[in-house]
């Protein structure tokens, strides 16, 4: 399969120290990566790397055939879908469900004077439905729940047909039940066919939304493992990237992790 992802001996360095530390890693466009490791370990760089955001101090970023560094950055941010906290606290939160997700088709996180077609709306509102938020369309982004907020941020992301996907801890803070409704979200997204690449950030095995078929494992920005999700999520390997023994269950493609007594 075509790769929309590739990372060659990247170094991140901030202060003398290896943030990223000769990453070596690909990800093809029928793969959907999760991102694990305990704080520190690198995992939001990696993001900020894979949406154009920061640059490898060296090595070399290629995303969706296009190299960091040699490449307009302005023209490739819109084939990526990007959700994160930090976007949540961009949006105006007197903005509209709707404009907050129609306002993706020109990456600004406040409507202005930017017109929009009937394509565009219908494209928002058909959006919001698939992730049950059409409800909510005219309620304003500051008066959701966290829950709603982070469907409407994920709404947002996938409005441009984005060709790659990137969350960036899209469950924290959520409570059980709107935990468990995003999972069961993300997880038909993610076995639907037409669905691009996807790459998300957690620190939990017990988010890891059926459907996701690979994982890296990182700590302190090196990679303890990688690989389809069968053979690297093992019991040795998170021990190995949390520093404390742990035993790993999995139930109906939904898995569990707990320190060994």
């Amino acid at each position: 399969m075509p790769q929309v992802l590739e990372f060659s001996d990247v170094v991140v360095r901030r202060n003398a120290r290896d943030i990223v530390s000769h990453l070596d890693w690909t990800v093809s466009d029928d793969e959907r990566w999760v991102v694990l490791g305990p704080n520190g370990a690198g995992k939001t760089t990696v993001l900020q790397l894979a949406d154009t955001l920061l640059h490898p101090t060296s090595g070399a970023v290629t995303i969706l055939g296009e190299r960091l560094g040699r490449t307009d950055v302005f023209e490739l941010r819109p084939r990526i879908g990007f959700a994160s906290s930090a976007m949540a606290r961009r949006v105006p939160p007197e903005e509209t469900v709707l404009d907050v997700v129609l306002t993706a088709a020109f990456s600004v996180t406040g409507r202005w004077r930017e017109q929009y077609e009937d394509i565009d709306e219908r494209r928002a509102l058909r959006v919001l439905a698939e992730w049950r938020l059409d409800h909510l369309a005219d309620r304003t982004f500051g008066t959701l729940s966290d829950g709603e907020q982070k469907r409407v941020q994920i709404a947002r992301a996938v409005m441009t047909d984005p060709e790659l996907l990137l969350l960036d801890e899209p469950t924290a803070s959520l409570d059980l039940g709107a935990r468990e409704e995003l999972l069961s979200l993300l997880s038909g997204y993610a076995q639907a066919p037409t669905t691009p690449a996807m790459i998300m950030v957690t620190h939990h095995v017990e988010e890891i939304p059926v459907g996701f078929t690979h994982v890296l494992l990182l700590r302190d920005g090196e990679v303890v493992a990688s690989g389809p999700l069968a053979e690297a999520l093992t019991a040795e390997n998170l021990t190995a990237t949390f520093g404390v023994p742990i035993t790993l269950t999995q139930d109906a493609g939904r898995y569990a992790a707990r320190a060994t007594s």
